[in-house]
């Protein structure tokens, strides 16, 4: 549960970075409600894609880790997924801390991404508010944003689709208060602390990464795993 409980409270004191990332997408979803649907059907709406678009995220980096996992078992390497999710986090957020200070940065995010998500947008601009809403919030795991990606990282660690659905469940809920608050001034209140986002946020990830590669950032474990825990407990 300590892993849980960390995963919360870093997606919840990184959520500022979620605001002014997520924060035109918000508005975009937002556009025309007054004369479609109530606005807290919308934002709601909104918030439930983002929510199916992280836990299907979560589910295939769980399944990706499971495999390292699985690769890490055959060269007697435990807790592989953890160690190379960790690590991954850990030169991203190393990478864009140097590159805040002017050092060139290693790590570049798809452009595909971002133009895949533009294009959704372009798309979407004729839906009525709940449907575009809904498909906006989906489409926002194509927002090539490494705060997302760390934490679909850790989730990945994990080594087990469930844990890791978990673990993204968590990462969403600690990003809602501070995005739910967009539509009521949040844009002022964020507004000052915006410069000191990225590298608060990079430090954040690099604590996150050491954390996993430490195997603190588990969440309870499930089915096989939880038995299979629960049996070298009892050995040992």
């Amino acid at each position: 549960m300590d892993g849980i409980i960390a995963i919360f409270l870093a997606s919840l004191a990184g959520s500022p970075h979620c605001a002014a990332m997520c924060g035109p997408f918000v508005a975009f979803a937002a556009a025309g409600a007054a004369t479609d649907r109530p606005r807290w059907m919308v934002t709601g709406a909104y918030h439930g894609g983002r929510l199916v678009s992280y836990v299907a995220l979560g589910l295939v980096a769980g399944a990706l880790g499971a495999g390292v996992e699985g690769l890490g078992a055959l060269a007697g390497v435990s807790r592989l997924a953890a160690i190379v999710a960790g690590a991954l986090m850990v030169a991203w957020g190393v990478d864009t801390i140097l590159a805040l200070r002017g050092w060139r940065s290693r790590f570049h995010a798809p452009a595909k991404l971002a133009n895949a998500l533009g294009s959704v947008t372009r798309r979407l601009a004729g839906w009525p508010g709940v449907s575009r809403a809904t498909a906006i919030g989906v489409a926002t795991a194509l927002l090539p944003c490494g705060w997302l990606y760390a934490f679909a990282a850790a989730a990945g660690g994990t080594g087990s689709p469930v844990s890791a659905a978990l673990v993204m469940l968590f990462f969403w809920t600690g990003t809602l208060p501070l995005m739910a608050a967009l539509g009521m001034g949040l844009q002022r209140i964020a507004g000052p602390a915006r410069r000191a986002l990225p590298m608060v946020t990079a430090s954040v990830v690099v604590v996150i990464g050491l954390l996993t590669i430490a195997g603190r950032l588990r969440p309870p474990a499930t089915g096989r795993a939880a038995h299979e825990e629960h049996v070298s407990a009892d050995r040992r």
